[in-house]
């Protein structure tokens, strides 16, 4: 690694147009009467908080720990149709989430949500046939209007030549077809973003102590900053429950006799380095109902997930060594012992599916938004996923029209009539962004190609801000670490442009250098140094 020994003193005014710091924020949203309050903020609570704002509400948001700290970047990282609800018939459901997808990917966020082609193997005595997986992928295709390609089958001989860790024993053939992935963490940033763009104020690492009543209706929140233990509150009009795992928790501070509505079921997963080229994701089904991935993904190789009930604290929820070992064991059906090695292992973590409450197992639930509102007028909203997510808000968002003394009246921007493709913030083209970071450089200056190419695919064109950080300061130009495309420059951007308090903020989610493996004891300190910068 660089020695960096100016990292310390790196960055240590924050840049024109930060975000406002924490104490005035907290003024901010202590001394107005906003229209919808949002208590959480993953995808559902981002995307409700955007929506919001776009229709000309004052909105707030807040979450107790980062945004998309929990669930909401522990997710497989796919934008994608749902080739597995075709077998139980779910055709309009798969139409409706492949239109979204093609949206993200065209219109949305072109900048942040990638294509990928999947391979499907068919082994012989596996669950599936190669004659109805191909039908199958084939009709997936068509329910994209073969946008992507068209679904087919392949031989094992031609799969293995673009997959040389794919395992071949009794391998019959390989069905195709494609779908997209994303960083879960950098799309959350760009949507809080994007939501503050259009007025909202928002504030991570502040929890919900309690809630406000007037008259028997919820009518705000009492807060406690994490950070530096500071006491507030907010008034509200609306408030909306989107904390994910914690959902059931804020409705029985509405109402203690308030019965459980969701359940949870905890997904693991585990980063490798890749041993061998992955010009394809694999889908490798397990049973009838459960298909494990092996994904190519920010140079690595994402394995999972389980699927299994979860009753613990969700604060508490982590990949354990039997889910490690679980994961393993099912890569091990179509991938190769050498490439699942534990050495290559970087990083494991594991999230909760928020499920409807109900019997069964976990694995077979329907994975559908729950929204409910309570004795005190607060709308919950829990489940989901981040292919629909900017839909499920617009769902909210017809759900809180309809409340008693709702904030959304006639002379308001109707949901309806918003701009369904407003794209997220520095939607660009990649490959151009990428290309004039490499040649629009001062004098004596160059960027390293794969910096340019991870900032190009992270940020957009907002790139070029931190491009220019690295004018205005040459050694925010050092990479983090040397095994990792990041540099200095990204740190100070998260912490005075994307909401970062922690180090785990930074490393784990505005960049990748945890799941990389990359979080030394020295990169994480020389982070903590920076962030105590901020003004």
């Amino acid at each position: 690694m660089s020695s960096l020994q100016s990292v310390p003193a790196l960055g240590t005014h924050p840049t024109a147009g930060s975000n406002p710091s924490r104490a005035e924020t907290r003024e901010q949203l202590a001394k107005a009467t906003y229209d919808l309050l949002v208590i959480g903020g993953g995808i559902l609570g981002t995307s409700v908080a955007w929506h919001a704002a776009q229709s000309g509400l004052r909105v707030a948001m807040v979450d107790a720990g980062d945004f998309a700290g929990a669930t909401s970047s522990a997710s497989s990282k796919l934008v994608h149709g749902g080739l597995r609800y075709l077998q139980t018939g779910a055709v309009k459901l798969v139409a409706e989430n492949h239109h979204e997808r093609r949206v993200l990917a065209k219109d949305v966020a072109p900048h942040l949500v990638n294509p990928l082609t999947f391979y499907l193997p068919v082994y012989k005595g596996g669950p599936v046939g190669a004659a109805k997986l191909g039908a199958g992928v084939f009709a997936y295709s068509a329910l994209s209007a073969f946008g992507d390609g068209i679904g087919k089958v392949i031989s094992p001989a031609r799969a293995a030549a673009d997959n040389p860790g794919l395992r071949t024993d009794n391998l019959k053939a390989v069905a195709v077809y494609y779908d997209h992935q994303m960083n879960d963490s950098r799309v959350a940033v760009m949507t809080v973003r994007a939501a503050v763009e259009s007025g909202a104020v928002v504030l991570n690492h502040a929890e919900v102590t309690g809630l406000r009543t007037t008259g028997g209706r919820v009518s705000g929140a009492e807060l406690k900053d994490r950070l530096d233990g500071t006491e507030f509150g907010i008034d509200a009009r609306v408030v909306l429950n989107a904390t994910g795992p914690w959902v059931d928790h804020l409705r029985r501070l509405e109402d203690k006799h308030a019965a459980p509505s969701i359940r949870l079921s905890k997904g693991a997963h585990i980063v490798m380095k890749r041993k061998s080229p992955w010009k394809a994701a694999m889908a490798t089904p397990i049973d009838k109902y459960r298909i494990t991935f092996a994904l190519p993904w920010e140079d690595q190789l994402l394995l999972g997930t389980t699927d299994t009930q979860y009753e613990g604290d969700p604060a508490d929820v982590a990949a354990t060594e039997s889910d490690i070992q679980q994961i393993l064991d099912e890569a091990a059906f179509s991938i190769q012992d050498a490439d699942l090695d534990r050495s290559l292992m970087t990083y494991a973590f594991a999230g909760l599916r928020v499920l409807p409450g109900g019997p069964g197992d976990v694995s077979q639930a329907k994975r559908e938004t729950v929204v409910t509102e309570g004795a005190g007028g607060m709308l919950s909203v829990a489940g989901g996923k981040w292919t629909t997510y900017r839909h499920i808000g617009r769902v909210v968002m017809d759900k809180l029209a309809k409340l008693p003394g709702s904030p959304l009246t006639e002379d308001m921007e109707p949901v309806k009539s918003l701009v369904r493709r407003v794209p997220l913030p520095g939607v660009a083209n990649p490959n151009a962004v990428a290309h004039r970071l490499l040649v629009d450089r001062e004098p004596g200056m160059r960027m390293d190609p794969l910096t340019a190419r991870h900032l190009a695919t992270h940020y957009g064109s907002l790139a070029f801000d931190i491009a220019r950080l690295v004018n205005e300061d040459p050694a925010l130009g050092e990479r983090i670490h040397e095994d990792g495309p990041e540099i200095w420059a990204q740190v100070a951007y998260a912490r005075d442009h994307e909401w970062a308090q922690t180090a785990d903020d930074v490393l784990r989610r505005r960049t990748t250098l945890t799941i990389r493996g990359l979080d030394t004891d020295e990169v994480r300190g020389r982070v903590e140094r920076m962030l105590g910068h901020k003004a």
